[in-house]
């Protein structure tokens, strides 16, 4: 299995198409053809099922996927830190955030670090916490802000802020003459009909966990591994979500949902700053952690980040 062929794999990946990967790689097809035929010998498996207008990937070509690309990534910064100006940091730095946390500080992020760093690629992931905590792990990821990380031996961990939690509900248009709280407690939880992630979430396993402590016994209506979909079924009154006010800010400002206080007591969740953790961690990521934590300490002190508090 040769650099190249795993390479070569990636864009007929990425293209879905053997004869499109062909022409932007400048191949013969029946060359890129027998290179994926080879692929597929070697491991004993099939990468790709063929169907009219391409092909996708088998769930073992998804495997191999995510490691070509693991692979690429350190032979990629293996040589751009051989050849690196020691004036000048050089080459790709992978940086990932969960959806609303990154709609509020990528840009001044991305902007500071630009700035900084002309010259080195910043690549941008968007996931969930469990997903996230997976690449940064894997080494797919220099640096990640993420939920409630769990307390293990292969992350540095800085906590940054706390969010309160809010139990979200359909907009006041479709809940009229219905007698509702202003505030629910956690023990009002087990009547509402939540539509929340599955338990690999860490907000997930907030909820249940708070629940848990109060014998509340929760009413999961729908699970919905996407914040995106669980509001669009908020808002079409399917049931209620428990979010951050940085997740639902645009909508309640739009008056599409509403969000009401968890009291008695309160439920909030830790955003931290992780890196995995090594020997000696790269100049380049340290810097950029401790620029990623000043943007936080900005946002939350200019209240762009509504309802966070710094730790």
């Amino acid at each position: 299995m040769e650099l190249r062929e795993l390479r070569n794999f990636m864009q007929v990946a990425r293209t879905g198409s053997v004869s499109r990967a062909a022409q932007e790689l400048r191949l013969a097809q029946p060359a890129l053809s027998r290179q994926i035929q080879k692929l597929e010998h070697e491991l004993g498996v099939s990468l790709f099922t063929r169907h009219g207008r391409g092909v996708r990937l088998t769930v073992q070509g998804a495997v191999l996927l995510e490691r070509a690309e693991t692979i690429a990534k350190l032979v990629h910064d293996t040589s751009e830190e051989i050849k690196e100006d020691p004036a000048q940091a050089r080459g790709r730095f992978t940086f990932g955030a969960p959806p609303a946390a990154g709609r509020l500080l990528i840009p001044p992020f991305a902007a500071r670090f630009q700035k900084t760093w002309p010259q080195t690629t910043l690549h941008m992931r968007e996931g969930v916490t469990s997903s996230l905590l997976e690449w940064l792990t894997d080494k797919r990821l220099d640096l990640a802000l993420l939920h409630n990380p769990p307390h293990l031996e292969a992350l540095n961990i800085s906590p940054v802020l706390s969010e309160r939690m809010l139990v979200v509900g359909p907009p006041a248009s479709r809940i009229k003459g219905r007698k509702h709280p202003k505030t629910f407690r956690i023990k009002d939880f087990g009547d509402l009909p939540l539509i929340l992630p599955n338990m690999a979430h860490t907000n997930r396993r907030l909820v249940e966990h708070a629940a848990l402590e109060h014998g509340v016994r929760l009413r999961i209506k729908i699970e919905a591994d996407s914040v995106s979909f669980a509001k669009a079924m908020v808002e079409d009154g399917l049931g209620y979500t428990i979010l951050t006010y940085a997740a639902v800010q645009d909508e309640l400002a739009r008056k599409t949902l509403t969000a009401y206080p968890i009291v008695q007591p309160t439920l909030s969740t830790r955003v931290c700053i992780v890196t995995a953790r090594e020997k000696q961690t790269p100049k380049l990521t340290q810097e950029a952690s401790d620029m990623l934590h000043d943007v936080c300490r900005v946002l939350v002190k200019q209240k762009t980040w509504a309802g966070a508090v710094l730790l």
